[in-house]
């Protein structure tokens, strides 16, 4: 079976190096294995790492191609995978991320097994040994820092809703189309929508995983979930069957506690007692993760961070809300996929 793997990438010069050597270290067959690699208008040594990639490997694998994508969205870079591709089955890989050496091998075996849309766990990993980084890690991987989506921590093979860097089989593309292009952080969830609106299955395997490198800092943490939030809120517009209660959650959280600020000249009650509910989660989840990981003195801020990350997405999502009753008109002018 030939397996088609599609890379997007804007300025990875940092990250390529590893996934690259993942890929050549991998157990399945090479010369069934056909790279798509996709630059988005690299400002760095992107598009000369892929290039020396390839001139070094183009031999030992089915194919080793590389497009560039002037739009330079994730979207329309996955896109360009998938139209370029021979293979059987269409593999996409964050850049950010690390892939074991059974990678595809384990997602061809499900693939075999008759199952035509497949994916596993995506435990997240820090770039450096710093500290500071290993705390937002843990706050990443909290039940309240992070998603409940099943790929971060499930320990059961199942049926899902959606997973990370899936491996598709070529007629479930054929017969659902692309990537949405207009969505820039929920085209996963539309994308897993529409798949499973046509009648096939997400198959979840613990045989498979693979791992995503987290934000390195404080600062790109909450911009990431900022801008999580904020296309949740625009999402809700076009395809809110796409989302879950869950990722609303944060936005209903800033709403109701902004709503508690302007009615306590009324009674300060209401808003004594969100805060100090929400306050006392925070504090024991807090307690617990410091309590179970080596400690250090930036393990004291975690509260903080989770607090903070919980306020950015939130913002984020009232943002997306309000500007999608404007945006979803643009959306609905041309939207082909």
């Amino acid at each position: 079976m030939l397996v088609s793997v599609s890379i997007s990438a804007y300025n990875e010069e940092n990250y390529l190096p590893a996934i690259f050597e993942s890929l050549v270290h991998q157990t399945y067959p090479h010369k069934q294995i056909e790279i798509v690699l996709i630059n988005a208008m690299s400002t760095d040594r992107t598009r000369n790492l892929m290039n020396e990639f390839q001139e070094k490997y183009q031999h030992e694998f089915y194919a080793i191609k590389i497009f560039d994508n002037p739009k330079k969205t994730l979207n329309t870079g996955l896109n360009l995978g998938f139209k370029h591709s021979d293979g059987d089955c269409y593999l996409k890989i964050d850049a950010h991320s690390h892939i074991p050496e059974d990678f595809i091998e384990n997602n061809v075996d499900v693939i075999e097994r008759g199952e035509r849309v497949c994916g596993g766990r995506r435990p997240t990993i820090v770039e450096t040994d710093d500290e500071l980084a290993k705390t937002l890690h843990i706050v990443e991987e909290s039940a309240l820092g992070s998603s409940i989506a099943n790929y971060r921590k499930g320990d059961e093979s199942r049926y899902v809703d959606s997973v990370f860097q899936g491996m598709y089989h070529k007629e479930v593309i054929e017969k659902v189309g692309y990537f949405d292009e207009k969505l820039v952080r929920t085209e996963d969830n539309e994308f897993h929508y529409r798949i499973r609106k046509n009648g096939f299955k997400i198959w979840y395997d613990t045989s498979i995983e693979s791992f995503q490198y987290i934000r390195p800092t404080y600062s790109k943490m909450l911009k990431q979930k900022y801008g999580n939030g904020y296309w949740i809120g625009l999402t809700s517009h076009v395809c809110r069957e796409c989302l879950s209660l869950f990722h609303f959650v944060p936005g209903i959280f800033v709403s109701t506690l902004l709503a508690t600020i302007l009615i306590s000249g009324i009674s300060a009650l209401p808003f004594f007692l969100l805060v100090s509910i929400y306050l006392l989660a925070i504090i024991g989840l807090s307690v617990f993760e410091i309590m179970t990981h080596p400690f250090h003195i930036t393990r004291l801020l975690i509260p903080f961070m989770i607090i903070s990350v919980h306020i950015s997405y939130g913002i984020g999502t009232i943002r997306g809300w309000i500007e999608g009753f404007w945006w979803k008109k643009t959306y609905f002018e041309n939207n082909e996929l």
